[in-house]
């Protein structure tokens, strides 16, 4: 993302908008695997937060413990601006076997599926506004 001026915000500290509130921006400039990790997203917060890299490791895996022992339980899990998750529960069906052709019953599952929210979508199709000042904006290290 650039500024007013055309220049990339610096990667090593939050960039504040000229608005009252200031934004906290994390920017993810060299992603070594093509998927955003657990351990990427510690390292995020150990280099740009400022938290020690054992307390970053253990906040995200709170994080992801947390949401998964909801879903475990039943529950919905609502990110604002980001989605939901549900847990859905599949009734039995009848299935084939796709090598011998041979009929195989499918019995009754629980799964997990993610909705993304409107803002999210917006954003991923590049319709999205200015980000509000409360928000965390993630900039990917891609070419504007």
């Amino acid at each position: 993302m650039r500024n007013d001026d055309g220049l990339e915000p610096s990667s090593t500290a939050p960039a504040l908008q000229e608005q009252a509130a200031p934004v906290m921006e994390i920017t993810i400039e060299a992603v070594e695997t093509p998927a955003l990790t657990k351990a990427h997203l510690a390292d995020l917060l150990f280099e740009q937060i400022g938290l020690n890299k054992r307390e970053s490791k253990d906040m995200v895996e709170a994080f992801f413990d947390l949401i998964v022992q909801r879903l475990v339980d039943g529950e919905d899990v609502k990110i604002s601006g980001f989605g939901n998750f549900q847990i859905r529960t599949k009734a039995a069906r009848p299935g084939r076997n796709p090598r011998t052709g041979e009929a195989i019953p499918i019995g009754p599952r629980r799964v997990a599926t993610f909705h993304a929210s409107a803002k999210l979508k917006e954003q991923i199709s590049g319709t999205a506004s200015a980000a509000a000042p409360d928000e965390v904006e993630w900039n990917l290290g891609e070419p504007s």
